[in-house]
């Protein structure tokens, strides 16, 4: 397209003679004879070029360069006059005029400096581009981004800095020092900025707290990385900072899903738990935890304790498997001196002891019928008496159970209280068994390895692929107890970084062979070969076989009698 130029001048000659010349060599030339048509034609924006007289009848070609300069345009404005004077042409140049240029005007000169004017123009219309695309970008980002010189002077800065780091974002921001904005957060920007000032070399501090008192718990990641320019000078540095308050809250949110009291997994099975306790950690309910041996019935009583406690109550866990009726009607009521041989002072128990906090009664399945209706009375009314004594103690207390038994079987078999069943399991939670949930194994095995290398003081950084496969291929009828059992086991006697299949309890090892057939197919569970392999390898030991193969005796003989298998001594 043509270059566009106005002329601007009263005498026809002038502008006939100058539209003729540069109409000549290309240009698409308009002329105007008067301040108004001037103002007029401006406003369009569309001239790439203006020539003006800058004695215009009674008016001055001056207001031609303020209209120019009041609509934004970045169109050159060249004084032309046959009365130039050092007050105007200085007027002009401080207004921002191109050139100045006295009368009579040679034509190689008006060309060539309109040339030169022309590519001035288009310098300057690719810069504003250049920085109306910058300024684009920065308004989309979210990262704060501040530019400061060499003396920490602030040169330019985008709309994110006001938000994340409560900059004002004006005109009045730029040239003011970075630390003169401090006096609301910790200072961790100014002192990346310092050092990538000082050594050249870009800096960066990941996740850490703002301290800003307007935006209290601001997380952020910075980074400061130096500006040269084309000669590899050294101008400043630029810094960008990332809000992750949100993220690692959620990131936080993710692990103590994942790591809740010691309770670790991500499967479908450990959120269900997880959840659970979410919902019922500040609900005063009693809750009855079923499951195998090892699956973590303990950890879920505690995080049901303490799960966003905020005031320290007491946690009392009585097992009540260990204890003969006897001792644990004293270790759980307490008794008075002289109530039975042995008792030489008064001793308080453990519902007393948990008052206004937790008891947790692990293995309740095993209680007699006598304890568990002494249990009865005390859950329903909160109230019970000491051995020995006459006195009611009233106790404000939550009770949690668990056990690994089936308390559905044993109440048909007359053998637990239907009543105090229903009393235990106002809210109950299934613990999966580890064989169900293996997509937590690796989980798992890395806490463990954490643990392990605290405890024996050392500095074993993973397991083999191989011993991986076998966790995961592996039955665990003792669960996460045996899978704790094993590596510490490993790591006892493990001396390299990686822990492989020779440090593997043997044992394991020759259960996972079992399960795998020559042709190095895995067997149907607990198949008939199966359990001949167990059986033999126990010597015929069904309670050890049975634990092996993760069933219960009694599922143990019924699938004896089913493959009609004997042992040696039968």
């Amino acid at each position: 397209m043509k270059p566009k130029i106005l002329i601007v001048d009263d005498e026809f000659i002038i502008t006939f003679t100058l539209q003729k010349l540069l109409s000549e060599e290309g240009y698409n030339v308009s002329i105007v004879n008067n301040i108004n048509a001037a103002r007029d034609m401006i406003a369009q924006k569309n001239f790439d070029l203006i020539l003006t007289d800058i004695i215009l009848g009674s008016d001055s070609g001056l207001e031609v360069l303020k209209k120019a300069k009041e609509s934004n345009i970045t169109s050159p404005v060249i004084f032309i006059t046959g009365y130039p004077t050092v007050e105007t042409a200085s007027e002009a140049v401080r207004m921002g005029a191109y050139d100045y240029l006295p009368k009579p005007i040679k034509n190689e000169t008006l060309l060539r400096t309109i040339k030169k004017a022309l590519e001035h123009k288009k310098i300057v219309d690719e810069n504003i581009k250049y920085r109306s695309n910058l300024e684009a970008i920065l308004k989309s980002i979210k990262e704060a981004i501040i530019t400061v010189n060499k003396e920490l002077e602030i040169v330019e800065l985008n709309k994110a800095a006001e938000n994340i780091c409560g900059f004002p974002c004006n005109d009045e921001t730029k040239g003011k020092r970075f630390d003169s904005f401090l006096d609301r957060c910790g200072g961790k920007c100014l002192e990346a900025l310092t050092k990538t000032v000082s050594t050249k070399d870009p800096a960066e501090f990941i996740r850490f707290e703002c301290n800003n008192t307007a935006r209290p718990r601001q997380v952020a990641s910075i980074a400061t990385y130096p500006l040269f320019d084309a000669h590899d000078t050294f101008n400043g540095c630029v810094l960008v900072v990332r809000d992750e308050t949100r993220l690692a809250a959620l990131e936080n949110d993710l692990q103590q899903r994942q790591d809740l009291y010691n309770l670790i997994g991500k499967s479908h099975e450990m959120k269900r738990v997880f959840s659970f306790i979410e919902a019922l950690s500040s609900i005063q309910t009693t809750v009855l935890i079923t499951g195998e041996s090892g699956t973590g019935k303990g950890l879920v009583a505690e995080a049901l304790h303490y799960y966003k406690q905020k005031q320290k109550k007491p946690f009392v866990v009585v097992n009540c498997a260990a204890l003969s009726d006897n001792l644990l009607e004293s270790e759980l009521f307490g008794h008075v001196k002289g109530a039975y041989t042995g008792a030489v002072n008064d001793r308080i128990g453990r519902f007393q002891m948990a008052n206004g906090g937790t008891i947790f009664l692990d293995e309740i399945g095993d209680i007699s019928e006598m304890m568990q209706l002494r249990l009865l009375r005390v859950i329903q009314d909160m109230e019970f008496e000491r051995v020995g004594d006459s006195h009611s103690v009233k106790v404000d207390v939550r009770v949690i159970a668990a056990t690994n038994q089936d308390l559905r079987k044993k109440v048909k078999m007359g053998k637990f209280r239907e009543d105090l069943y229903y009393r235990l399991k106002v809210a109950e939670l299934a613990m999966p068994a580890l064989r169900d949930r293996k997509e937590d194994i690796p989980l798992l095995v890395e806490h463990f390895v954490e643990r392990f290398n605290n405890k024996f003081n050392k500095n074993i950084r993973s397991l083999s692929s191989d011993v991986l496969k076998l966790f995961m291929d592996y039955h665990w009828p003792g669960n996460i107890r045996e899978l704790s059992h094993t590596l510490e086991y490993a790591f006892a006697i493990c001396n390299d970084p990686i822990i492989t299949l020779n440090y593997i309890p043997s044992e394991l090892k020759n259960i996972r062979s079992a399960e795998i057939s020559p042709q190095g197919k895995i067997r149907k569970e607990n198949d008939r070969d199966t359990v001949v392999q167990i059986l033999e390898k126990t010597g015929g030991n069904k309670s050890k076989a049975a634990q092996l193969l993760g069933i219960n005796r009694r599922t143990l003989y019924n699938k004896m009698k089913k493959y009609g298998l004997r042992t040696e001594k039968e």
